[in-house]
């Protein structure tokens, strides 16, 4: 299946649709995470009343970077032109729910997802586990292949590969993860290009990488 044939698309958030901000080694300092583990997975294995806690700072820390969230190039154009075309559109990610409303309210894309299309970390398990993106099959009756997946990072990829789904990896110079992923370009102004090509092919970009 080409780019411009699916109509179905789940994004991650931020550092896909926003500029990169979260400095997850700073998150893990202070939070007293051991650098090599997973922020959300270490802080489901701590104590009930420790955990809270923890997720309490880092919805708060949070909550100021997604006030102030700027919108990653392409994002908007990318997101309205699939808007504009009657396609559906879900959000995959690990932050909050609430926060993810938060932030595509200050990048201008609140108008484009439904409340129940936006899954954070309370609603679907974390990526790399692809049961968001399961869900979101369900919910618009479709085939798991009949989404595609776009973000910035391996979890992102991980978790439509588990499902059955298209992967694209943008926001990155280079592809450190070639073997799962479908598709790869430079941001989403580029992915939009190939989105309105005639085929959806990418053949004006040497570096991605075609289904």
């Amino acid at each position: 299946m080409s780019l411009a044939q699916y109509r179905h698309w789940v994004f991650d958030m931020d550092g896909t649709l926003t500029l990169a901000v979260h400095d997850f080694d700073a998150i893990r300092v202070a939070l007293d995470i051991p650098p090599e583990d997973d922020i959300l997975h270490h802080l489901a294995a701590l104590p009930e009343a420790e955990a809270a806690a923890k997720h309490a700072w880092l919805l708060e820390h949070e909550r100021e970077l997604a006030r102030n969230a700027r919108p990653a190039p392409g994002a908007i154009e990318l997101v309205r032109d699939l808007h504009g075309r009657g396609c559906r559109l879900g959000i995959l990610t690990r932050n909050a729910h609430e926060l993810a409303l938060l932030t595509l309210s200050a990048i201008g894309l609140d108008g484009c997802f439904a409340t129940e299309d936006i899954l954070g970390r309370g609603e679907a398990p974390p990526k790399p586990h692809p049961g968001g993106l399961l869900h979101l099959a369900e919910r618009w009756q479709v085939t798991p292949r009949e989404l595609v997946m776009v973000g910035d990072y391996r979890f992102d990829l991980d978790c439509g590969r588990a499902a059955g789904a298209g992967t694209v990896l943008v926001n990155l110079p280079e592809n450190p993860w070639p073997e799962l992923t479908d598709w790869f370009v430079r941001d989403c102004g580029e992915l939009l290009g190939i989105v309105r090509s005639r085929d959806g092919a990418p053949n004006a970009d040497p570096g991605a990488l075609s289904r």
